[in-house]
């Protein structure tokens, strides 16, 4: 058996509901950019006020899938900070920015920003690293719930790492809706995107696309945000050696479940 298996359900989605409240505030469109002007809307987005996170998510500007959830997440943080459900704090929230001390932007797999945005499993990675959230793979879509932020690899990439092809996003259902295993025809999310069929849709919207379309999926359920104070502790690794050295190397959907403590339903 698989040392990661499980036959035990997730942890109930406590903050499944705000995420998509946090998601559905956001506008819809402003284009689709892997480019420079993309994560200068990114860096200008996120900003802190007064030693407080701020993340303004209407401006307009073109965005990028692992962009377009990382303001989905840092929003929520900053909902429940406004909330006093959490207390940030200005030390950890500083950790948030996606640049370093020098303004320049963090690489794969180093810092918050850096794990999110690596190749591979990146917001898993940092889920485990400060114990935000319960990570697993769900082929089924049995145990997934919306809210959850999914990390797809796509049929035509090269397994994980340097020549992966992946896309990360909210999940949002299946077509048709509630049907698991082989019956599913659709999956759903939001993200950042772009759409074949009308190129004004590009950025921030949903989408859904076939199942056969996607190789493999890891989702990371959000359980504790209070732990992103972490971030600012000595304990927290500034590099994760794994998710840095996916930029060069290729890895295996196995390793990576291993590497960021991902569950595994069959």
């Amino acid at each position: 058996m698989n040392a990661y298996a499980s036959d035990s359900a997730p942890p109930q989605p406590l903050y499944n509901n705000l995420i998509l409240d946090t998601l559905r505030a956001m506008p819809e469109g402003g284009g689709y950019s892997v480019k420079t002007d993309a994560f200068d809307g990114l860096k200008s987005r996120i900003q802190l006020n007064s030693g407080k996170l701020g993340v303004d998510t209407l401006s307009e500007g073109p965005s990028f899938c692992s962009s377009a959830t990382y303001f989905v997440f840092l929003k929520t943080l900053e909902s429940l900070e406004t909330k006093h459900k959490i207390a940030i704090g200005s030390d950890a929230a500083r950790k948030l920015l996606p640049i370093d001390e020098s303004g320049r932007g963090l690489d794969d797999g180093f810092g918050v920003w850096g794990r999110w945005n690596a190749n591979g499993p990146g917001t898993a990675g940092l889920f485990a690293d400060l114990d935000l959230g319960y990570n697993f793979s769900d082929d089924s879509f049995r145990h997934a719930q919306a809210g959850d932020f999914m990390k797809i690899f796509w049929k035509w990439g090269h397994g994980v790492g340097k020549k992966e092809r992946g896309h990360s996003v909210v999940y949002l259902g299946v077509e048709p809706k509630g049907a698991t295993g082989r019956k599913i025809k659709k999956v759903c999310f939001w993200s950042s995107n772009t759409h074949t069929d009308d190129s004004s849709k590009n950025g921030f919207s949903e989408k859904c696309v076939d199942r056969s379309d996607i190789k493999e999926i890891i989702f990371s359920r959000l359980t504790h945000p209070e732990n992103i104070v972490g971030a600012k502790q000595s304990s927290f690794s500034f590099e994760n050696s794994y998710l840095s050295s996916l930029l060069k190397v290729e890895s295996t959907i196995e390793e990576a479940r291993k590497m960021t403590r991902t569950n595994l339903f069959k």
